[in-house]
């Protein structure tokens, strides 16, 4: 049976880490080897840690530069043909591994797949759908972003790309995307397989604007790369609305409505048909501008809203201690 690596780097996330452990440890695939790299915490998690250390292949905890160098220590000990990691604050869902390994397995010239997720806040609630569609590499190249937590790899294919960049903080899984997309195919799978949590400590709210700066630091990467620059350039002013509407996202998401509306405007000027596809962001970040900040976080709360309406109805697993 393919054995399938699980990465999870952990750095004070107590609140959320045994719930995490526990959705990789309730997949129902039986050839998981799992690897947890933790970054010297002090908030209780080696506690955590120590309750399912028989259940890891592998663990550590140190110090360490970050999430890219913690991940870069656990594939240096994956010994499966598929690996993937999943933060610690983050989940798997029910047969997330299972159909991962079937849609790699039926196709033996890809790369990494990627399915649907969810969003939950800090309490495991729903917020939002994450759906996607099949991409390509200039989708990547334009910054189509796709879900980390739902993305599996082979690797053999992250081995010829080689492991993450560990100057990158933020879009360190997009840049590895396109390096993987560069040796193979890829495709997504239209299920869900994850929930990525949002909330007050989570990097896309507290460090929003790291995102659009890495942003533009992966565009200057791409325009010096002579595989990636041709494309580039023959569709410049795309990419770049793709990059400033990026950095529109996360600047919302973070709490910034003028420097996004400033970001999208940039983005509409660019590419105005790429960058209305985030009107409802738009009007979002618009209307709080105005001061109707209660009704533009009901309109986006309901043009968000997930049909499943509890963390468990969403295939969540519950939090269970030892």
């Amino acid at each position: 049976m393919t054995l399938v690596s699980i990465i999870t780097p952990s750095y004070n996330q107590a609140a959320f880490l045994e719930q995490t452990i526990q959705s990789v440890l309730s997949q129902e695939y039986p050839s998981i080897e799992y690897i947890l790299v933790d970054g010297g915490s002090t908030d209780g998690s080696l506690e955590i840690i120590e309750r399912y250390r028989q259940r890891f292949a592998w663990w550590v905890s140190e110090p360490d530069s970050g999430q890219a160098q913690a991940l870069n220590k656990g594939f240096l000990h994956a010994t499966g043909e598929i690996v993937a990691w999943l933060n610690s604050d983050d989940l798997y869902l029910a047969g997330a591994v299972s159909q991962a390994v079937t849609a790699l397995q039926n196709n033996p010239k890809l790369g990494f797949v990627f399915g649907d997720a969810i969003t939950i806040d800090a309490t495991g609630n729903p917020l939002s759908r994450l759906r996607f569609e099949d991409y390509h590499l200039l989708d990547l190249i334009g910054f189509r972003i796709i879900c980390q937590p739902a993305v599996f790899m082979r690797r053999s294919v992250l081995e010829l790309a080689g492991n993450l960049d560990e100057s990158y903080h933020y879009l360190l899984d997009h840049q590895l995307w396109i390096r993987l997309a560069r040796q193979a195919p890829f495709q997504h799978v239209p299920a869900t397989w994850a929930a990525a949590r949002h909330h007050a400590a989570a990097k896309n709210v507290s460090q929003a604007a790291g995102f659009g700066q890495e942003a533009f630091w992966i565009l200057d990467w791409m325009e010096a790369d002579s595989e990636l620059a041709p494309q580039v350039h023959s569709n410049q002013r795309r990419i770049r609305a793709g990059a400033h509407r990026l950095n529109a996202r996360y600047l919302l998401d973070g709490g910034f409505p003028a420097s996004a509306l400033r970001a999208y405007s940039q983005a509409l000027w660019l590419s105005p048909g790429f960058a209305l596809q985030h009107w409802h962001r738009m009007l979002y970040a618009a209307l709080s501008l105005l001061g109707g900040k209660n009704l533009a976080e009901w309109y986006y709360r309901i043009k968000r809203k997930p049909r499943r309406s509890s963390a468990s109805d969403a295939g969540l697993p519950p939090t269970r201690r030892r």
